[in-house]
């Protein structure tokens, strides 16, 4: 398998979506997780979503962190981003559905955030949910929680950014 590091090229031609990510992580140590509401798999994820066309990604960044778990811009501090664009495939199975067929999967930028609020403040309930529940995980755990298409991007994000913790 290709590390998701280097630029690819999807075998059916399809482009990578362009996205960011965002590892959430509190005073404890531990990292905010979510389980999508569109998944019947027992699986869980840290917020993430597409750039929109001329957004700077650091403010998508900032943007989908809102827009997914509630918790606004001043209630974070940047600590690291990951140097590198990592890229995840979709399924063969769902290539060409999702997204409307448009992306093979996504290329994204990976921000280390360290919350400053207090649990209170994380409010999924938003206009356009992306979750049903949502917790704090250890470090350790994030890889065997995530959709089995999605760990070794994890992996990835995982070692360029948890040294900076």
């Amino acid at each position: 398998m290709m590390p998701t590091t280097l630029p690819r090229e999807h075998p059916s031609g399809l482009p990578y979506r362009p996205g960011v990510g965002v590892m959430l992580v509190n005073a404890a140590g531990l990292v905010f997780v979510g389980q999508r509401l569109d998944s019947t798999l027992e699986a869980w994820q840290m917020p993430q979503g597409g750039i929109d066309a001329g957004e700077d990604p650091l403010d998508t960044a900032f943007r989908e962190l809102e827009e997914e778990t509630g918790v606004p811009r001043h209630l974070v501090e940047l600590i690291a981003e990951t140097p590198q664009w990592h890229y995840y495939d979709l399924p063969d199975a769902m290539v060409g559905t999702i997204w409307k067929g448009r992306y093979a999967g996504q290329r994204q930028k990976w921000y280390a955030m360290r919350f400053l609020g207090e649990d209170s403040d994380v409010a999924i309930d938003q206009p356009h949910p992306e979750f049903k529940a949502w917790r704090w995980t250890a470090v350790e755990t994030l890889v065997e929680l995530a959709v089995p298409f999605k760990r070794a991007l994890y992996e990835d994000v995982i070692a360029a950014l948890s040294a900076q913790l």
